[in-house]
């Protein structure tokens, strides 16, 4: 795995291009639960959008292993 990107010259830490795809995944499935009114069924909504985008994060390093 590199831990470092060069786009166009500008060396990029790998992470912070997985935490903005992982934003955007979880920015998504937020408003796809808010759509369907699935947060009635959350306890503590900041809590549970923090663990998902953790999740996601996790999922999405864990990936990068294979795009790369």
């Amino acid at each position: 795995m590199r831990y470092v990107i060069d786009i166009y010259g500008v060396l990029v830490p790998a992470l912070l291009l997985w935490i903005i795809i992982a934003y955007v995944l979880s920015a998504l499935l937020r408003r796809i639960m808010q759509r369907f009114d699935l947060y009635r069924l959350v306890w503590h909504r900041a809590l549970f959008d923090f663990a998902v985008f953790v999740c996601l994060l996790g999922g999405v390093v864990y990936l990068s292993e294979y795009l790369s």
